[in-house]
């Protein structure tokens, strides 16, 4: 039988365990969304998670929603996004950059005054933390078709910067209501155009972004992150037929290629999770912890039962940079610090301390 701690080849990767860190928003980058020292560090201690899936990354300055995150679209950055990778591999780990277009949950104020686009000219819901304060999200502007091209363009740089960068490849974000599942999504596009109205248009983005980034890199380097009926930031899905129906025209649209992994955030029991992970045909990654924490046990409950190939594991990971030997051993974990989250510096990002240091 399957165990979590047997090692499994993935894409282009072998990893020694069945578990791999999921993305982590941290807002520590530095002037210019260039990762720092304190991230190489901060990456560099976390590689025994075998796979590792970096922080959400903007593909261009427009893509930005949230301070201090950190791109992939100037040279500067993919400089600093080499030193988080050489890090990493200097302890024998692998890491992908998370590409993460906001769209519409952004503000000016956060991108030096650029615009915000979106499938449609809807406002989302909420506010956004800025320098300033709380600020409510902008209406943005939609983008016309003639430029969706350019939006896939975007992705497809920020990838092969991410391979300039001797990063180990990228997860396309398709999910938690940024600009892809703005567009996969009815509440969040009105769209007349080949991009909208049924569930196939809808789907088409992120065929086309997945596809086009697969043949700049290698489909072995690119996973994708869905998050069917999330209902997150205003991006509804509550017709479940509707939801079935874009999600399977997605899949079906990126099974041929090969890709490295689908990660999809839900219930591993669900119905339409299993039917998508069918669909795809190759590795799947459980994303259970959205919301909750993800221990040891739902890891093992995913990985012996069956129901996906790997299991994304986030704040465990964040308080302890050897956590994969604590989980083997037994050994008590720290304790995640929630005022240490977002931004700030070394203390709660790289100042955890390992089992033997402790």
């Amino acid at each position: 039988m399957t165990t979590v701690f047997d090692p499994i080849t993935v894409g282009a990767w072998t990893l020694p365990q069945r578990f791999v860190m999921a993305p982590l928003t941290r807002n520590r980058a530095e002037a210019g969304g260039v990762p720092g020292d304190l991230a190489a560090t901060y990456y560099g201690q976390r590689a025994g998670a075998g796979l590792i899936v970096t922080e959400g990354t903007q593909p261009s300055a427009v893509g930005q929603g949230y301070l201090d995150t950190p791109g992939l679209h100037s040279s500067e950055q993919v400089a600093g996004w080499r030193k988080v990778a050489d890090a990493v591999h200097a302890r024998d780990g692998r890491i992908v950059a998370q590409l993460m277009h906001v769209g519409r949950i952004a503000h000016p104020d956060n991108k030096d005054g650029l615009e915000t686009v979106a499938p449609s000219a809807l406002t989302a819901p909420g506010e956004m933390v800025t320098a300033d304060g709380q600020k409510p999200h902008v209406e943005p502007r939609a983008l016309e078709t003639s430029e969706v091209p350019g939006l896939v363009e975007e992705f497809v740089q920020a990838a092969r910067n991410a391979v300039e960068a001797g990063l180990d490849g990228v997860e396309v974000h398709g999910a938690n209501g940024y600009v892809l599942h703005q567009f996969l999504a009815p509440s969040t596009n009105e769209r007349t155009d080949e991009y909208g109205g049924s569930p196939e248009n809808r789907a088409r983005l992120t065929i086309d972004v997945v596809r086009a980034v697969a043949e700049a890199i290698g489909a072995e380097k690119v996973g994708l992150r869905i998050s069917p009926a999330h209902n997150i930031q205003g991006v509804l899905e509550t017709d479940p037929d509707d939801t079935r129906a874009t999600y399977e025209a997605l899949v079906d649209g990126i099974a041929d290629l090969g890709i490295a992994y689908l990660s999809i955030l839900g219930d591993p029991e669900g119905e339409l999770f299993q039917d998508l992970r069918t669909r795809f045909g190759g590795t799947v990654v459980a994303n259970t912890g959205f919301s909750q924490v993800t221990d040891l046990d739902e890891v093992k409950h995913i990985v012996d039962g069956g129901l996906a190939d790997l299991v994304a594991v986030g704040r465990p990971f964040l308080a302890n940079p050897d956590l994969v030997e604590r989980w083997r051993d037994g050994t008590e974990l720290n304790e995640p610090n929630p005022d240490t989250f977002y931004g700030g510096g070394a203390e709660g990002y790289t100042d955890y301390p390992t089992r033997d240091a402790a």
